[in-house]
Formats: C-alpha cells, structure tokens, sequence
C-alpha cells in the first residue's frame, strides 16, 4: 500500500481516472496541469475534463510552478489538505518537506534545512528534484506564495508588510511571484477576495481568522475528547466545540482557537509576528492530523472483523500531534503533570494565559531530572525533520525515557501513522472489549500495517 501512494503521481492512467472522477479525496495527493492553459489543479477541478494528451501530473505544487504553470483561480489548489505522504513516508524528501513547511528556509535557508537533515546542500537538491519535481528553493518559494495569499486575503495589512511577513527578500520578488503563480497582481488578489467575503467583515492585521480543509470524514469529538483529558491549565482550554491553547514560534508567540465545521476547521490567530503565519498554520495542521487519509485507513482497519465496528461507529479518527516537539517530551516526562505557571504569561484570549514553559524553564525548576536537562542542553533533538530510527535511539538514551515513551514521542512528533502502544492501559482495555488478547496485540498489528497508530486510536474509544 505504501509503495502504491508513492507512486501515484507517476501512474498517469490512475490519476487521469481520478481527474475524470473529480474525486476529492486525492486533493493534494498530487497536481493536474494542462498543457494547453498553462494552469494546474487540484484533481477534483469542476472546470470541463480536459483531454489526456494534455494533462500532466506532478507531486506539488511547487514542481508545476517551476514547469511554468500557474494556480487556477476556479478550484485554488493551493488551497487543500496536504499530501498524507509526508507523514507515511520517512526518507529525506518527506522530513524536508515538513520542515519546508514550518518555515526552516525562511528562517535558516538551504544550508539550515541541510543540516537539520544531515546531508550536503547539494545531496539535498538531488534528492528533492528528483522525488518532488522541485529543489528546496522553489518548494519554499510555493510555500512562501501561500502565505502570502493568505495575508492578502486574511488580513488588513499593508501589502509591503505581507511582502516581508511572508518570508520574501523583496517587494519586487513578492509582485513577481504572485503574478508567476496566481496569474495576477497582490492588490487585484486582495480585492477579489474582500467582494467573495462580503458580510463577514475584515480581518485585523495580527488576527486572522482561516479554514483549515480536511479530508472527510473527521472525527472532532474525539480530538476535543482527547486534549481535554489532558490540557495543561492556562495553557489549553477546551470546549465541548473548540481548542484554544497558546503557541511558542520562532518570531514571537500566538494564541489560535481551533473550532471543527462540517467541511473545514476553523481557525483563527493571534500572532504578535506575522512572519509565524505558515509555521503556525503547519503545526495546528499537525496537531489535528488534517492532511490524514480517512479512507486509506478504513479500508485496511475495516477489513479486520474485530475492528470493524468501532471502525464504521467512528469514522474519521485522527491521531493527535503536537505543535512543539519539545513540550511532547517534557508532557511525556512529567506525566502531563507540568508546572504551566512556569511559563511566561501572555495577554489572555480565549481562556488561555500562559505559554508552555522551555525546557530550560522546567530544567531550573526541577534540576535534578535529567531528562529534561539533556533536552534543555541540546543533547536531545526533537523536531518534525528527524529521522524516526534516529530519533528513537537518542531518545532512549535520555533518562526516563523507556521504549514505550519513544514510540509515544514519534507517534505524535513526526506524525508516525504505523505505531501500537500495546502497553497503553486505554489501549489493552479497549483490545478487551473488542474481544483481542492484549498479549496477541504486537502479532495483530501486522495487519494493520501502515495504520497502527490509527488503530491504537479505535482501540483508545473502544475502551
């Protein structure tokens, strides 16, 4: 099945299928363009089929705007779920584009991004090129236009503000990309979409209220459910409708409360930088597992006549993320038993006051836990750019952290789709009810290959 997903993009015939189908669950799997327009979709376009000598197929977005194609104004493609392949997959080109989309170009450039991956900055052009169709550089620059979109179409602020606030060198850079990518101008962009949002009235510059698209089906109960049993006070708060908690970026902090609609989660923003924007975005993406795919998952967990029930009771379970690798090891640590008054206080929104304390912060309070201490001192590494085997083993040689822990960290760090936890207590009580052996369960996940960490999370409600 994995290798399946990866090559989708190259098998022209099944996603010319898809493109006649107009099926959405593949928006953002992979890019249509036509040759004749020059523009490129998402594959459910409502735009008249157009022939298959004309059509094209690449990987991102990014690789269709380095091929001279432009976004279609009609169907916004930019504007989906990611690719869940970043997530299933661990190679190079998957970790890059995580960091690329948390904004590691923008703030360190190729040389940053090349050595959180631990490779040449020319290895790492070799490798994107040929998997994704695009370098570092343009694949930064399509996450750069977005953005910028999005401050255009979000937000009051002056667009030589947005020019810099997206990540751009220049406002000349930034009127030419927009023009290259969207087929028009910024303040032809800004215009158009102030008539599409009409009543709903205009947005400040530091406060931005988004749709965040999904594949359906989502399972929202469940997320809230979760974080609710485990919010740290001050620093989350949640309702039996929205998540709100407060977020620590490179640029500055923001306050975002994230609230499920049938066909999107809505989300809106506070952020004192808005150069956090994308970062931002990337990570609540993460946090709720947005850019999962419902269906690949129901049909291998729905194939398994133990599963099956809890499978079509809940569908569209989503397994929780994190929007900061370090606060995950540090909750883990700690049992979620954190000290949030430790960290600074920020001006109150939405029922949340503080920001999750550093690692430092929690090191001076608590300075004989050396687990904390190795991530406070750098000699534990935690982010979306790690390779998850790397990563495990450096974590299981920090103090306190035991197999089960590592597993737990990368499951909900790098967004790992194929770990059990069959040593999880919610985990053995629900495999009971389902009437599994909490003993066969290492054996039973063989069949549940690549989806472990989504079958750990119907195993988690059955209980």
């Amino acid at each position: 099945m994995a290798t399946e997903t990866l090559a989708l993009w190259r098998d022209a015939e099944r996603c010319y299928r898809v493109v006649t189908a107009r099926d959405p669950r593949f928006d953002g799997q992979f890019i249509m363009a036509v040759r004749t327009t020059g523009i490129y979709c998402r594959p459910s376009c409502p735009a008249s089929t157009p022939k298959v000598q004309n059509v094209r197929f690449f990987p991102t977005s990014a690789a269709a705007q380095s091929n001279g194609f432009r976004a279609c104004r009609r169907c916004l493609p930019d504007a989906v779920p990611g690719s869940p392949d970043w997530n299933v997959r661990a190679d190079l080109a998957a970790r890059a584009m995580r960091l690329i989309s948390d904004g590691t170009v923008e703030r360190e450039g190729v040389p940053g991004l090349a050595r959180r991956l631990g490779y040449s900055e020319r290895q790492l052009g070799r490798v994107l090129t040929a998997e994704l169709g695009a370098g570092p550089l343009a694949l930064a620059r399509a996450h750069r236009a977005h953005s910028a979109r999005l401050l255009i179409e979000m937000s009051g602020l002056p667009l030589t503000d947005v020019a810099f606030a997206a990540g751009f060198s220049s406002v000349r850079q930034f009127n030419e990309t927009i023009r290259e990518v969207f087929a028009t101008t910024p303040s032809q962009l800004r215009a158009f979409a102030a008539s599409r949002r009409g009543r709903q009235g205009d947005v400040g510059g530091t406060r931005l209220s988004l749709r965040l698209p999904f594949r359906p089906p989502f399972d929202a109960v469940g997320l809230l459910r979760f974080f609710a049993a485990y919010a740290v006070p001050g620093v989350e708060e949640v309702t039996s409708t929205s998540y709100a908690r407060t977020l620590r970026l490179a640029h500055g902090t923001g306050i975002v409360r994230l609230t499920p609609e049938p066909d999107h989660v809505r989300c809106e923003l506070l952020l004192t930088d808005l150069r956090d924007l994308g970062s931002a975005v990337s990570r609540v993406r993460r946090l709720l597992d947005l850019d999962a795919d419902p269906a690949a998952v129901t049909r291998v967990l729905g194939a398994d006549a133990a599963l099956a029930s809890v499978v079509e009771a809940v569908p569209g379970i989503r397994v929780p993320g994190t929007v900061d690798g370090d606060e995950l090891v540090i909750r883990a640590l700690l049992a979620d038993q954190v000290p949030a008054t430790l960290g600074e206080a920020v001006t109150g929104e939405w029922g949340v006051t503080r920001l999750f304390p550093t690692a430092a912060q929690v090191a001076a309070a608590l300075p004989d836990h050396a687990g904390i201490a190795a991530l406070a001192e750098g000699r534990l590494d935690v982010h979306v750019g790690r390779e998850a085997a790397d990563l495990r083993e450096e974590l299981l040689t920090c103090p306190g952290v035991d197999a089960a822990t590592a597993d737990y960290v990368l499951m909900r760090v790098l967004g790992a789709p194929d770990i059990l936890l069959p040593a999880d207590a919610d985990v053995r009580r629900g495999a009971q009810a389902l009437g599994i052996s909490p003993a066969s369960l290492p054996e039973r996940a063989r069949a549940w290959t690549p989806w472990c960490s989504y079958a750990g999370m119907y195993l988690r409600r059955a209980a």
